[in-house]
């Protein structure tokens, strides 16, 4: 049998051959693909959006694999020492100009929380002066959350009248322990440049 006559009884087969509707399927569309996680670098330091812990990290900084620069050390430091009047936890606008200054430093420092810790004078009873304490150490917190401090870097405790400074019962000691008191030490410095083979040698 030649190839022409073999090709014709192949196609004769092909034509008597039984469909079956199983054979036969629906068209179905391509998924279009959602798109979940964020894979921009907004500030291009090789760790996409949705990974990077540290969004805004200057640009040639060294990186983690979190995004988040790597600091040199320092030793700054920053005090929080805020009076308050008898029985109040309103802040006197003389201190206002503190925690403004404490909130660019919390901003310096991203890696840094703070400890708000309030007092209050031996007037009155210890349980009242629990919660004043605290009430003090809340208004220093919402003043900080105000100038954009996130809430998760601040905790707050209340001392009540435990802790006082000094022994003596006058109204100037009193006066010393109705306060909110912290310190926040920072470790951040300088962000250390990224090395690569472009970067220039300073002269010496």
């Amino acid at each position: 049998m030649n190839k022409l006559s073999f090709s014709l009884l192949l196609g004769a087969i092909v034509a008597c051959s039984p469909s079956f509707a199983e054979d036969e399927y629906d068209y179905v569309a391509t998924p279009v693909p959602e798109q979940i996680a964020d894979l921009e670098d907004q500030d291009d330091d090789g760790v996409i959006n949705a990974r990077d812990l540290c969004p805004d990290t200057p640009l040639g900084a060294e990186v983690d694999n979190d995004g988040c620069g790597t600091y040199v050390k320092s030793s700054d430091k920053m005090n929080l020492h805020i009076l308050f009047a008898n029985d109040s936890s309103q802040i006197h606008s003389v201190f206002m100009k503190q925690i403004q200054e404490m909130s660019r430093f919390l901003k310096a420092y991203p890696s840094t929380s703070i400890e708000l810790r309030g007092y209050a004078s031996k007037v009155g009873r210890a349980d009242y002066n629990m919660a004043l304490s605290k009430r003090r150490a809340e208004a220093v917190e919402r003043q900080l959350l105000n100038y954009g401090i996130e809430p998760r870097r601040v905790t707050i405790v209340g001392y009540g009248d435990t802790n006082v400074e000094g022994i003596v019962d006058d109204e100037s000691t009193h006066a010393s322990n109705r306060k909110v008191v912290a310190t926040v030490v920072g470790y951040k410095g300088h962000v250390k440049e990224e090395w690569t083979i472009f970067t220039k040698i300073p002269n010496l």
